[in-house]
């Protein structure tokens, strides 16, 4: 099964992130947490901030995908994954998200975005998220009272996933392709021996 990196094409002003999608399947297998605020003083306990933090973007992560003709993994380096995060905020894409990537979403908005540094000293560790140095991470403010009492209490979003247009490195550079990343991987044992060639790569 082919292998394939994405990557950014600097010379074409399409290419990159266009939104952020909430949705049930994350294609990155992360979750996100929703956190809420410490106690306020006198009667406003445990108020919720609203606020998702999770990966949106794992470096060397085999993604499974299939476009009906054929099966075949996709991936993104360190390198793709900082400037695709960088270029999200410098187009001012910090307002556009979606549901499932079907539903344009208004009221949630990137309020933090950073790439993972340091395996231990990391926010991401606070919540308990085991991510690779190199990951993109978002909180996204939630200030949609549907989606949050229908979606995110109730579980049935889980994850970030991305939406943009790469470029195809080992098949067609010129040539773009639009990713929405919510399917789930699959056969977890072969996505450990695509792992183990990405690690000699």
């Amino acid at each position: 099964m082919k292998i394939i990196e994405l990557v950014l094409d600097e010379m074409d002003e399409l290419t990159g992130i266009e939104a952020i999608s909430v949705v049930e399947n994350p294609a990155i297998e992360e979750d996100f947490v929703a956190l809420k605020s410490q106690e306020f003083k006198l009667a406003e306990v445990d108020q919720e901030k609203r606020i998702l933090l999770g990966a949106l973007l794992i470096p060397n992560k085999p993604i499974y995908r299939n476009n009906g003709m054929e099966e075949y993994y996709i991936y993104f380096s360190k390198d793709t994954v900082q400037k695709a995060s960088q270029l999200y905020l410098m187009n001012g894409n910090q307002n556009k998200t979606t549901l499932e990537h079907q539903h344009s979403l208004n009221g949630l908005s990137l309020v933090e975005s950073w790439i993972v540094e340091d395996e231990v000293q990391d926010k991401s560790r606070k919540y308990d998220m085991d991510v690779p140095v190199g990951t993109w991470m978002g909180a996204v403010k939630v200030n949609n009272d549907k989606i949050w009492q229908e979606f995110v209490k109730t579980g049935k979003v889980k994850g970030f996933s991305i939406e943009g247009y790469f470029a195809d490195k080992m098949e067609r550079p010129k040539d773009k392709q639009k990713e929405n990343f919510s399917e789930e991987s699959k056969a977890e044992d072969l996505v450990n021996k695509i792992k183990a060639l990405l690690d000699e790569a």
